[in-house]
């Protein structure tokens, strides 16, 4: 008997947590091992459960699944990630397969695909979802360095310079040097414009 794939899911929406885990332990040659609702609970909970795959969403509370990939891959180093969110952006999809993920598809896809796609990425293949690969390939690339990415990120809900700068260890004038030259760089005209113009791109 061809042995059981042992899969965690992270998933922040509770209903679509459960249904993915009902539905793919509906599969003979699968097994849900572990849920988790937070990024910031993935790590500890694969290096318990030494899962084969890792179902990612990106948008977790905690910590976002992007920023999980390569902790994930290092805590187990056998473990296969898969994206699978809403969020169907290019710019997520180049970090998440330069991060070390094997698959990233769109939750509006049937489960049954879902399940195909986890036995092709465990056959040794890459699942990406065709229409955003398409997409992916007249994308612009991501003009932000990782650090002006980390400050525009941390501007999101009105923070002011003196709250970013605490956050992140900065000085006011570092942090207004990053945020005019993230402004430049997405062709905005302030900071939340910036802001809107990098996440619709999949650029944080």
């Amino acid at each position: 008997m061809a042995a059981t794939t042992r899969i965690l899911i992270a998933e922040d929406q509770g209903m679509m947590r459960s249904a993915l885990a009902s539905l793919l332990d509906l599969e003979e040659d699968m097994n849900v091992v572990a849920t988790v609702g937070r990024g910031d609970e993935v790590v500890a909970a694969v290096r318990q459960e030494r899962p084969d795959v890792v179902l990612l969403d990106i948008e977790l509370p905690g910590r976002s699944g992007l920023d999980v990939i390569g902790d994930v891959l290092r805590t187990v180093p056998g473990c296969v990630v898969i994206v699978v969110t809403t969020f169907g952006r290019p710019g997520y999809l180049k970090r998440a397969l330069e991060s070390g993920a094997k698959g990233f598809l769109v939750k509006d896809n049937p489960v049954e695909e879902l399940a195909g796609s986890i036995r092709r990425v465990l056959a040794g293949e890459i699942a990406v979802d065709p229409h955003l690969a398409a997409q992916a390939l007249v994308a612009r690339p991501n003009p932000l360095s990782e650090r002006e990415r980390e400050v525009l990120n941390a501007s999101s809900g009105g923070a002011t310079i003196a709250d970013i700068a605490a956050r992140l260890h900065l000085s006011a004038s570092t942090v207004r040097n990053y945020l005019s030259s993230a402004i430049g760089k997405t062709d905005a005209r302030n900071r939340g414009e910036a802001l809107s113009i990098a996440r619709d791109h999949g650029w944080l």
